[in-house]
């Protein structure tokens, strides 16, 4: 059986620097991290994950709680965070909120089988976060905030970002926009049609509840809600989605009934990499999705080994990425 000893022999390291490559957050160089690594993977050593946490008493895994993995946003927020954590030595345990790994996820964060939680999605009444709140677990929420909750936070402006549609929709015309929002218990949803519609009534263009919809976040009722849209009489000349995935499903809608950005503007929020397709070609709100996934994964390391320190909110900008869908031909 191949041994640590093995290994830092073939790396050309002391045993000891060996443990610290093991050891998630220790400071090592790249080029030594590497070297032992190489090692590793050269003679076949996997280090023994219960002596490793008798001796550190931690687990080196950090568990992710994830949702909604058909909508592309959480799905580059999780490689990110992937990889991020895998490059510091971390393992990752995924599990998917309301799916049939809750009960799972429940036990691993009640018994401390992770060293802290990383939320892509939560609400205040997402019973994970309520465990890893009662337990004292390190957690980061990336992408929402949940009320009451003091943790590491890495947030987007969602408000001004909404409101930001609001504006553009208005220096180009449209002040007849219908809305289709995502979950109400979603902050993010909340944050970003609050300054929508409040913004769109500062302008003097109150949307009516006439064109609010819900659409849950889902693909599927966004596109059902744009077919009921684009067949009445007075039809709006632009939707604004809250998130892409919705938009994406207006954007079906709207190829199904041959019609184009001429007939009605689409507008999402995310920026998701397929929204940069040419077969959706989607303006929408850019908030930078892996960097904020990579900050989460910096924010819970530096949790997990310190604690005691006071919580951190780290906000990333928006950007207005303008595409075919508003096309003004």
């Amino acid at each position: 059986m191949v041994t640590s000893r093995d290994v830092a022999r073939i790396a050309g390291v002391s045993q000891a620097t060996v443990s610290r490559v093991l050891t998630p957050a220790a400071k090592v160089s790249p080029a030594t991290r590497n070297k032992v690594l190489a090692a590793m993977e050269q003679i076949g050593y996997l280090p023994h994950a219960g002596a490793q946490a008798m001796k550190t008493r931690r687990t080196n895994a950090i568990g992710v709680v994830v949702a909604e993995l058909s909508n592309p946003f959480y799905s580059e927020v999780l490689d990110e965070l992937t990889r991020v954590l895998g490059s510091q030595g971390f393992r990752v345990v995924m599990w998917n909120a309301g799916g049939g790994s809750q009960s799972d996820a429940l036990n691993a964060i009640a018994s401390f089988a992770v060293d802290g939680v990383v939320f892509t999605t939560a609400t205040a009444r997402s019973p994970e976060l309520q465990v890893a709140v009662k337990g004292h677990v390190p957690l980061v929420l990336i992408n929402r905030h949940v009320e009451g909750v003091e943790c590491d936070r890495v947030l987007s402006e969602n408000r001004s970002g909404g409101a930001a549609v609001a504006d553009y929709l208005h220096s180009n015309g449209h002040t007849d926009a219908a809305i289709i929002m995502g979950d109400p218990n979603a902050t993010t949803s909340r944050d970003r049609t609050a300054g929508f519609l409040d913004r769109m009534q500062e302008l003097g263009h109150p949307v009516p509840q006439r064109l609010r919809f819900s659409g849950e976040f889902s693909h599927d009722i966004a596109l059902h809600v744009t077919q009921s849209l684009l067949a009445r009489k007075r039809r709006p000349s632009a939707i604004f989605c809250v998130n892409d995935n919705m938009a994406f499903g207006a954007l079906d809608a709207m190829r199904a009934l041959k019609m184009t950005a001429a007939d009605c503007w689409v507008i999402g929020y995310d920026d998701v990499e397929m929204a940069a397709w040419p077969s959706f070609d989607l303006t929408t709100i850019r908030q930078p999705s892996r960097e904020m996934a990579a900050e989460g994964a910096r924010l819970i390391i530096e949790r997990v080994r310190n604690p005691e320190s006071p919580p951190r909110t780290i906000h990333f900008p928006w950007t207005l990425i303008e595409r075919g869908s508003t096309s003004r031909a």
